[in-house]
């Protein structure tokens, strides 16, 4: 069993700055790659900032240079700074793991977070 759990979403005027937080945790052997996916309400879930486990970083265009993505990997850890804040980045953060587990180590899959909601104001 694999749980990823997110905390620091809220409620932010615009050009404010939030941090999310994301830990994994259960029978992970491997992680590869971790990061970040938003969704509102009617559209598809969109990529917002991913980090692979070299250190590899990729972002939206919507968000490059307003947001950083991190990762501790020891302790499966991935956090994204979020500064200079628009309400077009209202919306549900998903946190996102490729891993695999204990048991079937040569198997990635993707695994999600519950979602946190992110809302800045005008």
């Amino acid at each position: 069993q694999v749980r990823l759990v997110e905390s620091g979403g809220g409620l932010v005027q615009a050009g404010g700055s939030l941090r999310l937080s994301c830990a994994a945790s259960g029978s992970i052997f491997s992680v590869r790659d971790m990061g970040w996916y938003r969704q509102t309400d009617g559209k598809q879930r969109e990529l917002v900032a991913t980090i692979t486990t070299p250190g590899s970083t990729n972002y939206a265009d919507s968000v490059k240079g307003r947001v950083t993505i991190s990762r501790d990997s020891a302790k499966n850890l991935v956090s994204l700074q979020m500064d200079r804040l628009r309400p077009e980045d209202t919306a549900v953060y998903y946190c996102y793991a490729r891993l695999s587990v204990t048991g079937s180590t040569w198997i990635f899959n993707n695994y999600w977070g519950q979602g946190t909601q992110v809302t800045v104001s005008s």
